[in-house]
């Protein structure tokens, strides 16, 4: 029995088979299986601006194969919007209203399947949530990245070439012709950005779950492939329906296993940590995805390198073979009998599998003759991070993968933005960044402008970055984020003084202070909470319940009884 047969079939559901029909679905309609569209367009985020080309072509393939689509609507906002403002606050939030909001629309009308579409941030780990929380058959379809711009500083420049670009500026290493000519020319069309962010990490471990056809989630935003696959889309979800493969078939352990490698086999986003987090959490699955993060770190190989790994965008991974190559290479190290949304294995999607474009070594490598023989995002512990640390190695120089420096200390990302352009970090500096985590924050919010601005400014190399907050997926140079506790907990990062010593030993996966253990505890016993930033509304809220970067940043019901 079909989910919206409960309100649809037999004569005493007339109530529900009437409001159905005042918006024009016929009595045919209704005898289908009712497959729901969860959209996130709108004219704020561009990787979803055409998403509503994208629902109409999924919406034929349902038609085709015999469903009736109906479609919703799904918030979604921009990272790049919410920088350097009150905004962000509400980035990584908004990904438990997103799971939420889908949950509650496939209750309400008891929706036989689910179509998902978002490309960006928080949209995807969403959405992904939800379909782990629902356990009904799902697809997630990503709108797809942009195009990369003008050339700039060695590559196809995008949106974070003009923060890039603002420290130049600041340090009189560019004009400012030189600076406004990427207002026009760095974002040439719409979808996610053209780098490997967090955006299209979680794009592409989608389909290294099998969320999501091969090759769906970063074929480019304005192909004809990208509609192509948006009614691929709609005929596979009918499949699923019928066959009654839902999510919790999909998203299992190995599947999870799978898509932690491929994001180290890429360098992906350490964003990624925690989602997969957050999304293991909704499946139910015993997995520690953290721990799985630093035991795979240390034995996966290196194999791709994207923006801002490399000079290479996201449509040149996508013609080099994309997610499809990788999990081909890697076939030998991954759960190849994984169950994925076409219905098939993951053997059976790369056997079949045709590439529309020539292979290129620059940017996938082979497993006999990798990048680098360890992953590119690692776990890092020590007395700055006594649950966590993560950084990202496979984007920044091997030689900073050991640095110690003279710490310089902010209690917000607007102070140290404001230091780093009035040039006050200088070479050896560790800026510590702290009360940005999930609660302090709140919100856990993006270090990105700070780490741009020194790259602007030429000290990418010659200092490094430690917060209880995030990175975005594009920023390079030497960065610790998700540093838990954090500082807003009683977190040793919030005892920190101007002039400490710290040292970062990626090859050690260590985080520590330098500063004996006797002092660390009176600093730690005379700290003090400092009162939450906001007290009302959904971040008062969040900042109560929300678990540490650690868990996910998940909000954590059960410390409702105690409010």
């Amino acid at each position: 029995m079909m989910r919206s047969e409960k309100i649809l079939e037999g004569l005493h559901n007339q109530y529900y088979r009437a409001t159905y029909k005042s918006m024009g679905f016929s009595t045919d309609d209704l005898k289908r299986p009712i497959i729901g569209i969860a959209n996130a367009w709108s004219e704020c985020v561009p990787g979803h601006f055409n998403l509503r080309q994208v629902a109409q072509r999924v919406k034929d393939g349902i038609y085709r194969a015999g469903g009736t689509p109906v479609e919703f609507g799904v918030i979604g906002g921009c990272d790049g919007f919410a920088q350097g403002h009150d905004g962000m606050h509400y980035i990584l939030p908004s990904r438990e209203l997103i799971a939420n909001s889908v949950e509650s629309m496939a209750q309400i009308n008891l929706f036989d399947g689910l179509v998902l579409l978002g490309s960006c941030d928080k949209i995807v780990p969403g959405m992904l949530m939800a379909a782990a929380r629902l356990d009904i058959p799902c697809i997630l379809l990503p709108g797809g990245p942009m195009e990369g711009g003008i050339v700039f500083d060695g590559r196809k420049s995008d949106q974070t070439s003009s923060t890039e670009a603002y420290g130049m500026l600041s340090a009189n290493r560019i004009t400012e012709k030189e600076y406004r000519t990427l207002e026009n020319l760095s974002c040439p069309t719409c979808g996610s950005c053209s780098y490997l962010g967090t955006a299209n990490t979680m794009c592409a471990l989608s389909e290294a779950l099998g969320m999501t056809l091969p090759d769906g989630g970063i074929i480019p935003a304005y192909s004809a492939a990208r509609l192509s696959i948006a009614e691929a889309t709609g005929i596979k979800i009918m499949e699923l329906v019928e066959k009654g493969i839902t999510a919790r078939q999909v998203i299992t352990n190995e599947s999870i296993r799978n898509a932690i490698k491929i994001c180290l086999a890429m360098s992906g986003s350490t964003n990624a940590v925690m989602h997969l987090t957050a999304i293991a959490r909704e499946a139910e699955l015993d997995i520690d995805v953290l721990t799985e993060f630093d035991e795979l770190s240390r034995h996966t190989p290196q194999l791709a390198k994207i923006n801002p790994a490399s000079e290479y965008n996201m449509i040149d991974f996508y013609q080099a073979g994309g997610v499809s190559k990788l999990l081909e290479e890697m076939s030998s190290i991954i759960y190849t009998n994984a169950m994925t949304v076409t219905a098939h294995t993951v053997a059976e999607n790369t056997e079949s599998h045709v590439y529309q474009y020539p292979k290129n070594n620059n940017i996938i490598k082979t497993m006999d003759e990798p990048f680098g023989y360890e992953g590119g995002v690692a776990v890092l512990r020590g007395n700055l991070a006594p649950d966590t640390g993560i950084t990202k190695p496979g984007a920044f120089d091997k030689s900073l993968q050991h640095f110690e420096g003279e710490a310089i200390c902010f209690d917000s990302e607007e102070a140290a933005e404001e230091a780093i352009l009035a040039g006050k970090v200088r070479d050896g500096h560790v800026v510590v960044i702290r009360y940005e985590g999930p609660k302090g924050g709140p919100g856990m919010r993006e270090m990105f402008k700070a780490m741009k601005y020194l790259y602007g400014r030429g000290l990418a190399k010659t200092t490094a970055l430690i917060t209880d907050g995030r990175f975005s997926g594009t920023n390079n140079g030497c960065f610790v984020g998700h540093i838990s506790p954090e500082a807003a907990e009683g977190g040793p990062i919030a005892i920190v003084k101007n002039g400490d010593r710290i040292e970062i030993d990626v090859e050690n996966r260590s985080l520590n202070l330098l500063v004996n253990d006797e002092e660390i505890t009176k600093r730690l016993a005379e700290w003090k909470r400092p009162e939450p930033k906001f007290k009302k509304g959904w971040l008062g809220l969040y900042c109560k319940i929300a678990g540490s970067g650690a868990q996910g940043a998940v909000v954590q019901y059960d410390k409702l009884k105690n409010l």
